[in-house]
This record gives structure tokens, sequence and C-alpha cells, in this order.
């Protein structure tokens, strides 16, 4: 698969970077989790091939969320504000009404976007994704807030050196080739103070919907510890 052309949408005064792929016969926007980088995506294999199957049935339109990858390197601002983003995007690809595939912390965008245009979610798809990040008594599965902050600390610390892949790729987590390349991605996608504003923002996330919600049992980091 050829790299896409990347267009950019405007979402109020700020530029939303996408591109989209594939043929299908409906339209799958791609809410990323985390950082991502439109561009570099397509320097991972594991990503192509990812990108080349879900083209394969459908209209695949991907995006970098505001102050990540290629989009304008703003405040990461509310959460209907980044919902909206959505909605910028999928007018700019000329798309009426698309299958929402959130991402991790792209999910409670996801799931915002589907309450807010239901006559333009077609499907709703959560991965890896949450209601609420941290730990309450009605949210027992949350992770605990000692641990959430030395997750951020491990980021403000350690963006300038080797990837931890043991939260997000644990199978990797002994490569090293795949952990420098990783931080360096990664250092691409968003400065320290993006990520960390990100991670933050996932703190005060709360959503209450009935949803079906998958993921990987690998993701240590949305576990809570025994």
């Amino acid at each position: 698969m050829r790299r896409p052309i990347t267009q950019y949408a405007k979402s109020g005064e700020v530029h939303i970077a996408y591109q989209v792929t594939g043929s299908g016969p409906r339209d799958l926007i791609w809410v990323p989790g985390f950082v991502s980088h439109l561009d570099l995506m397509w320097d991972w294999p594991v990503y192509v091939h990812m990108f080349e199957r879900l083209g394969s049935f459908s209209r695949l339109i991907r995006f970098d969320k505001r102050g990540t990858g290629m989009s304008d390197r703003v405040s990461i601002a509310t959460l209907e504000e980044r919902m909206d983003d959505v909605r910028s995007v999928m007018d700019a690809a000329d798309s009426e009404k698309a299958a929402i595939f959130g991402v991790s912390e792209g999910g409670p965008m996801s799931l915002l976007f589907a309450a807010t245009y239901p006559e333009r979610t077609s499907a709703l798809i959560l991965y890896g994704a949450f209601a609420k990040r941290l730990w309450s008594p009605d949210y027992p599965i949350g992770v605990p807030e000692l641990d959430r902050q030395a997750y951020l600390n491990l980021i403000s610390q350690s963006w300038s050196g080797e990837a931890d892949l043991s939260i997000v790729a644990p199978s990797f987590s002994n490569d090293i080739d795949v952990s420098e390349r990783w931080a360096a991605y990664r250092r691409m996608c968003a400065s320290p103070g993006a990520a960390l504003d990100i991670g933050n923002r996932g703190r005060s996330s709360e959503l209450r919907f009935t949803k079906l919600d998958l993921f990987d049992t690998c993701r240590t980091c949305l576990e809570k510890p025994a």
C-alpha cells in the first residue's frame, strides 16, 4: 500500500491532520490512543498490516489528535472540543456516517461523539478503552491514584530515553532495537508536556453508558494491581 497524502481539517482554528485509505463500502473512523503520528506509523509493518486489513472492507479515515503528530501542537483542550475534531475530520473527508473505532485514550472521545451525533454514527467499537481511569468504590477496576501518578512520573522522566514497552507491548519489552525505535517514534508524536497533558486529561474522564468494551489482557496499564 502506498503511503497516503496527509490532508488537514479545520476544527475551529486548529488544523487536524488526517489520511484516507481503503475503498470499502463503509466509512471507519480510527480515533487513536495516547499519541500518534500518521506518516511515521507507515514505518511499522504491524500498523501497515492492520491498516491494509481494515481498508479491505472500509474507507479508513485516521487522524492525529490535536497536540500530537502532524496536527497543530496546541493545548489538548476539553473532551468536548476534542470530540468535535472527529466531526471536523468527517466533514473534511465527506463522510456523512461512519463506524467509530476508539482506541485506548481515544475511547472517551468516541463514546461522547456517538452520544452527541448518533445520526452520524453507524457503529461504535472500543479497544483497550475506559469509561473512567481512576479507581473509586463504584469503579473497582480503575487504576489507583498512586499507580497512575507513578505512570505519569515515568512519562516525565523517561521521554528522552528508551521506551518501557512492558506496559503497551510486553512481548517486545526485552527487545532493545524495538524499544529505541518506539522511543524515537513517540518523541515525534508529542512533546513530554503534551503527553503529560493527555495523561492528566484522561484521569478526569468519566462517562456512563451501556457498552461492550474489548481489550487486550496484556495491557497492564488497564489492570488494577492485585
